[in-house]
């Protein structure tokens, strides 16, 4: 995992900046600097952002570079003239000698210390050519008339900044990975190694239509603008988390093949992920390397099959290498298959055979002597075999295995697979080993394997009953709580993928419908082991199985106490369904305002504890989760209430699967529920994590004074909106009558400190958006007046 995370941060090429600096405005014909006065002399933005000059990479290299200067005190290249090669990496100058020139035909050139030139603009606009650095950060070189003859914005390396456009004949290139764009008008990362060549994004099962891109376009420009959007002709759409104008950003192809979008937190000056174009690594190609096998089954990290090594301890990328040979002198009879449970290595299939047995896929490749592999995936019984070893990946939700052909004398600590698992059984007669006749002691033929079994099935079978024993004595006779208990039991059920059927018997085919939103029906279902669960049938999500299933997996690994855990999904053809654990005392508005309001009227405190609840879930979800969670439709319908009235979060994730229209990635339409948007949705303003601000603004008021306030209420015999009610009440507040906002029905039971602070935490929430505050600047400004001793159950009438 470490090398990996060495991967993803080491394109960036993070060097301290040199203090001292003398900054130039422009170069002129004739002018050079020299590569030992780096630290002195270099060429800077008018604003100070870039700066461009020679970059120092070690004790003695140095490349000709552009850099953001206002990166805390790390620089971050962005444009590079003599850039890292997969194949020979780096290639920089001497520190002392080299120099890069303006020379007098107006051709800016780079040379080393023995004057051999590494790299030039190849312009020559003769005398009085300059060369300045832009704003943008873009490097050009001018003629006397002061026409851009050269430009760094038309040669990318790794990086695109705001308003460079990727075109048809550019592309941005880290190591062995590239986005550009296709013939057929897409763009596309390509893994282009020294042995293969294969795309990995957009998924490659898929055409470009059901990848939601456009083909038919002819344009062919992707380009990041200054709000954060970056935009492709084909239609597909990064939206930062952190949208919005003065944010300096760029787009980086990162060595792990992912090309992200990173921001600069202008307070501590380091860079952020606010968006990315892969979201299972494991999909990215080269990752591992050649055998290697990407395995996301617990934690991203890269790992050799057995009987396999790393090429190199130090470099992935590098991938394993079998540790025996397969040669012409070795019969088939000397091998055997080692399973890898749901791992698979995509492309490069020797063959390919539909509705075959797992025996018959064994012996395709069994007697087949390139045969390096076979994935076999029951249902459909697909076999595909394999001659080329790449791409590797284990992911559990992969509904097949692959099973290495390794020697039968193979010192592996992994057993080996019998033929028996598969669907055929063995003929009679035939014998199969569980490891080679020399790890026994004893030769093939003079082993009983009937006492072998009878002997194998008398330790299950004890193995059990210690099992059974050790439980009934752990639970029973030293008293675990249930609340343990429930505990252990919950770490055995995962996440996991349901089939639709499962899911149509569990809900007795979607009978009981709990309640319905923009995003779906959710009915109430009982799994096989009697666990009641909430199944959301979506009507709004267009991606393609594969997206689904990537982005749901990341959603169902989130885990709060004040979020709705997700228990699984299902995805089969057009049918996309969620399940969810099933939470006892339904939603907030019910007791705010529905039928439960008049049965069980929440206390003062149960009030509390909710609006604390429902601020830490969005404060998980907006700043310590992944970055683009942000709920869009908060409100007491999404507010679900347990036994204990402890509050839990719906519906988070949701805005992630539906927000893409087609072809975007981004909000192409209002989303959330009338009276709880933020105006920014009215206004066509990029969206953040500010929405959901002022949706719990609202949600807390209504929490306070029982009214549905969001869709006005009737004040003096008036009715007035929204923003009358928020003036009114602050006209209230400002007079210390915080008593005339709380809901009457609590009779003034209530704690006067924790009321008034929820207030103006509402009125701040409903303001403009640069004066909101965080979710988690609300959440302690809660917490400082949290007082959980002061409770009062609920009043019944």
């Amino acid at each position: 995992m470490a090398v990996l995370l060495y991967l993803v941060v080491l394109p960036l090429l993070s060097f301290p900046i040199c203090s001292g600096a003398s900054p130039w405005p422009t170069m002129t014909t004739g002018s050079h600097i020299r590569g030992e006065d780096h630290d002195k002399v270099s060429l800077t933005s008018p604003d100070g952002t870039f700066s461009c000059g020679f970059h120092e990479l070690g004790t003695n290299a140095l490349t000709f570079s552009v850099w953001y200067t206002t990166s805390s005190t790390n620089r971050t290249v962005v444009w590079t003239a003599n850039p890292y090669s997969a194949e020979s990496g780096y290639s920089p100058v001497n520190k002392y000698g080299s120099r890069i020139s303006l020379n007098h035909d107006g051709n800016l050139i780079l040379t080393d210390t023995n004057g051999t030139t590494v790299w030039q603009s190849k312009t020559s606009a003769g005398k009085h050519t300059t060369a300045t650095l832009l704003n943008s950060g873009n490097l050009v070189i001018n003629d006397s008339s002061n026409n851009i003859v050269w430009q760094s914005f038309h040669s990318p390396t790794d990086t695109l900044l705001p308003g460079q456009n990727l075109t048809k004949d550019t592309r941005l290139v880290s190591g062995y990975h590239h986005l550009y764009f296709d013939n057929d008008n897409v763009l596309r990362m390509l893994y282009d190694g020294p042995e293969i060549t294969s795309i990995y994004w957009p998924s490659p099962d898929y055409n470009a239509e059901k990848n939601g891109r456009n083909r038919f376009n002819s344009t062919r420009i992707a380009v990041l603008d200054d709000m954060g959007n970056f935009v492709s002709s084909d239609g597909f759409k990064i939206e930062a988390s952190d949208s919005g104008p003065g944010i300096k950003r760029r787009i980086t192809i990162d060595y792990d093949g992912n090309f992200r979008m990173y921001s600069l937190n202008a307070s501590t000056g380091k860079w952020n992920i606010t968006g990315q174009a892969v979201i299972q690594m494991c999909y990215v190609h080269g990752l591992c390397g050649k055998n290697g096998l990407c395995d996301y089954s617990n934690g991203l990290r890269c790992r050799c099959p057995p009987d396999y090594e790393m090429v190199d301890p130090t470099n992935w990328n590098k991938g394993c290498r079998p540790m025996f040979s397969i040669d012409k002198n070795r019969t088939p009879e000397d091998f055997t298959f080692i399973k890898q449970p749901h791992a698979d290595y995509y492309g490069f299939d020797l063959s390919s055979n539909q509705s075959i047995s797992f025996e018959a896929c064994w012996n395709i490749c069994f007697n087949t002597s390139t045969c390096l592999s076979f994935t076999y995936k029951g249902g459909d019984g697909w076999c595909y075999t394999k001659d080329l070893l790449y791409n590797g990946q284990v992911y559990i939700y992969f509904p097949g295995d692959n099973y290495m052909k390794v020697p039968k004398s193979s010192n592996s600590l992994i057993p080996y697979v019998s033929k028996q698992e598969g669907l055929n059984c063995e003929p009679p007669g035939s014998e199969i080993m569980l490891g080679s006749a020399s790890m026994y002691g004893t030769k093939k033929d003079s082993i009983n394997w009937t006492y072998f079994y009878v002997f194998a099935a008398i330790l299950g079978a004890l193995e059990l009953f210690v099992i059974v024993t050790g439980w009934y004595l752990f639970f029973k006779k030293h008293n675990i709580p249930k609340s343990m208990e429930d505990g252990y039991k919950m770490i055995t059920n995962q996440f996991r993928r349901f089939t639709y059927r499962e899911l149509r018997e569990a809900t007795g085919k979607f009978k009981e419908e709990l309640g319905r939103g923009g995003a779906g029906i959710v009915y109430r279902g009982v799994l096989e082991d009697k666990k009641i669960v909430a199944v959301k049938k979506l009507t709004d999500v267009r991606q393609g199985e594969e997206e689904f299933w990537a982005e749901v997996t990341l959603i169902g690994r989130i885990n709060h106490i004040n979020l709705v855990r997700m228990w699984g999904f299902c995805s089969e053809g057009k049918n996309r369904l969620l399940v969810y654990e099933y939470v006892e005392n339904e939603s907030l508005d019910k007791y705010l305002f529905g039928e439960r309001s008049t049965e069980s009227l929440l206390g003062w405190s149960q009030r509390f504890r909710i609006a604390l609840g429902t601020a830490r879930g969005l404060a998980y979800l907006h700043h310590e989760c992944l970055e683009w969670v942000v709920h869009c439709d908060v409100k007491p319908e999404n507010i679900l209430l347990t036994r204990d009235f402890d509050a839990k979060i719906a519906d988070f994730g949701l805005a992630k699967l539906a927000k893409r229209d087609s072809t975007s990635f981004n909000f192409t339409h209002m989303r959330g529920t009338m009276g709880y948007m933020a105006p920014e949705w009215a206004l066509n303003l990029p969206i953040n994590a500010k929405v959901d601000v002022y949706s719990y603004g609202v949600v807390l008021l209504e929490i306070v004074t029982g009214i549905r306030v969001s869709s006005g209420i009737m004040l003096k015999e008036r009715q007035i909106d929204f923003r009358e009610f928020v003036q009114e009440a602050k006209h209230i507040l400002s007079n210390g009558n915080v008593s005339d906002i709380v809901d009457d029905r609590l009779h003034g039971h209530f704690d006067t400190e924790q009321a008034t602070a929820m207030v103006k935490i509402a009125f701040s929430c409903v303001e403009e958006r640069s004066k909101r505050p965080t979710m988690d600047e609300i959440v302690k400004v809660l917490m400082s007046c949290d007082d959980e001793d002061d409770y009062h159950p609920a009043y019944s009438y």
